[in-house]
């Protein structure tokens, strides 16, 4: 599954009146690609997928393949908790042009991993395409084991997940007991690094919004075997990753873009801006910038 180093799952850009604003996000993958993303997540938990419709799904893929025009791929998050509402924007996505389809977990309705099996592969029998499952136990409750994740790889279209588990060990287990060509991505940026370390392929990632490049430095220091270089950036990197999720994702996000001039409106409810928290992303990143001669 053709996804680079980085992924970015890219937020959804809202107007004042909470409507999708087409013009800020075009600018916004504009500056994701000069960035250092290598491909593009739409409709994931960083889009706030679960208040946006069908149509405002749809609508957003739509923009994000036209507008990124086959410079790098563009992933459509599709998986809801409704397997039949998953195989609706699957098949859309697949007819839309993108590249790949993300399938997170079901959440909500706990399935058991026979129930998760059954719904991750029935959608892939309505696809061509490659798919990248997410494994989210923070927000969807249920963990998909490494058993199960291993069985669903050997489906041809199932290439690589998403493990949000923060379980490196389950990581580790995924990683040796699938074939070299499944990929497995952290989706933490916190574990980018000691996920590569242990054999991993990449990140998808939250913080490359605004530091993708810093964080393609690292990655190339610990690729070309500058172990220690890698490390300290790692170290460099770490509160901010860690500001960014200070409150729900993507509010401390949102808040750093507009300090880079990049003004992608408010969250929509039941999400909300909490001042405390921007005083604190201040802070990190003031931090943040005096390291900046690590990635220089």
């Amino acid at each position: 599954m053709e996804m680079g180093r980085i992924s970015t799952a890219m937020i959804s850009s809202f107007s004042t009146e909470g409507k999708i604003d087409y013009e800020i996000a075009g600018v916004l993958i504009e500056h994701l690609i000069k960035n250092g993303t290598n491909s593009i997540v739409v409709n994931g938990t960083t889009g706030e997928s679960p208040t946006l419709s069908v149509e405002e799904k749809e609508a957003l893929l739509a923009f994000t393949i036209k507008t990124v025009n086959k410079r790098i791929p563009v992933i459509a998050g599709t998986g809801t908790n409704s397997t039949s509402e998953s195989l609706q924007l699957t098949k859309k996505a697949t007819e839309l042009g993108a590249d790949g389809i993300m399938l997170v977990t079901p959440y909500y309705n706990k399935p058991s991993q026979k129930g998760m099996y059954a719904h991750f592969t029935e959608i892939a029998s309505e696809t061509s395409l490659p798919i990248l499952l997410y494994n989210i136990p923070g927000r969807s409750v249920v963990n998909l084991l490494p058993e199960t994740v291993v069985a669903l790889s050997k489906v041809k279209n199932i290439r690589a997940v998403k493990e949000a588990s923060g379980d490196l060990e389950q990581i580790a287990t995924i990683i040796t007991e699938t074939d070299q060509n499944f990929s497995v991505y952290s989706g933490d940026d916190a574990l980018t690094l000691p996920i590569l370390a242990i054999g991993g392929n990449g990140i998808v990632s939250v913080a490359a919004h605004i530091v993708g490049n810093d964080m393609q430095k690292m990655i190339a220091a610990f690729l070309a075997g500058r172990n220690a270089e890698a490390a300290a950036m790692h170290r460099a990197l770490l509160p901010l990753f860690r500001g960014l999720f200070a409150t729900s994702n993507p509010v401390p996000l949102k808040y750093a873009l507009k300090k880079m001039n990049i003004g992608t409106g408010g969250v929509r409810l039941p999400l909300i801006s909490y001042g405390d928290c921007n005083a604190e992303f201040d802070h990190i990143w003031k931090e943040y910038e005096k390291n900046r001669t690590l990635f220089a």
